[in-house]
């Protein structure tokens, strides 16, 4: 018999393309490091209790944008493919038999071409993508297309923003010199950036205590923010809606059609129990 080149010994090998917690989550399960609390319980019943059809070999890529990342259990990878051929070819010489895109909602490029390689290797694609945001009674929103419309409309609304659109995205609103901003991210962002800054270098999940108390001691009178979704709505929106703090919510890009989407963690590994079998 042949050596396995890939290192699965004959297993299936999973890559999910991650960067988020779901993906982290999904990583732990099929790696056998089931997490602990929310959803725990609901994964548990996914797995059917048995981990004999989930002998997998799971791979995380991760994008590199973080300095230090935590990483998950399995096999990690991280920095960017070249493009849906470089990410085909890695699929192809790695022995990937399934592929995962567990990316944030705003990883537009990435779910194209995770989505053409997969068609080009011919290997089944999920996408997972967390459930987006929907208003409730009380909340003040205003609906933008992207970045740009964000920073037209902003001045308009407030003059302290609270800005929690990613250090990546600050060059939209450089521009704005009238405006004070409250940036939040995992490293400290580059430039360009608005002239009127502060930055606080945190790493979330943020609880609701910390945000009231975040808009209350910057005295944030608007806040931007993509629509990252969730399970529930983001305790700085319950916050926002508390305090009265109109929010600018950046919608989400177009994603690739044809491709099966998975809303939580367990629905993935139900997709994946079903592809297996």
């Amino acid at each position: 018999m042949s050596a396995d080149p890939t290192g699965s010994g004959g297993r299936p090998h999973v890559l999910i393309l991650g960067g988020t917690t779901e993906a982290r989550r999904l990583a732990e399960a099929l790696a056998g490091d089931e997490p602990a609390g929310a959803g725990g319980e609901g994964i548990s019943h996914a797995l059917h209790d048995s981990r004999d059809s989930f002998r997998v070999r799971v791979t995380t890529s991760l994008a590199g944008r973080v300095v230090n990342p935590v990483l998950p259990p399995g096999e990690t990878r991280i920095g960017g493919f070249g493009g849906p051929e470089g990410l085909a070819a890695w699929v192809r010489e790695h022995g990937v038999t399934h592929l995962i895109d567990a990316t944030h909602p705003f990883a537009e490029r990435m779910s194209f071409n995770s989505a053409e390689a997969a068609r080009a290797v011919g290997v089944p694609l999920l996408a997972l993508r967390r459930p987006a945001w929907e208003p409730v009674s009380g909340d003040v929103w205003h609906r933008v297309p992207d970045l740009g419309a964000a920073a037209k409309v902003l001045p308009d609304l407030g003059t302290r923003a609270f800005l929690t659109t990613g250090r990546m995205g600050l060059a939209a609103f450089a521009h704005l010199d009238r405006t004070w901003f409250l940036v939040r991210s995992v490293d400290a962002p580059e430039a360009p950036m608005p002239r009127h800054t502060e930055v606080l270098l945190a790493r979330g999940p943020f609880g609701l205590a910390d945000e009231r108390e975040l808009l209350r001691a910057h005295r944030i009178d608007v806040l931007v923010t993509k629509d990252s979704g969730g399970s529930a709505t983001a305790p700085k929106l319950t916050a926002a809606r508390e305090a009265g703090v109109p929010v600018l919510v950046v919608d989400r890009p177009p994603v690739p059609d044809g491709v099966p989407e998975a809303p939580s963690v367990v629905e993935a590994i139900n997709w994946l129990a079903g592809a297996l079998s």
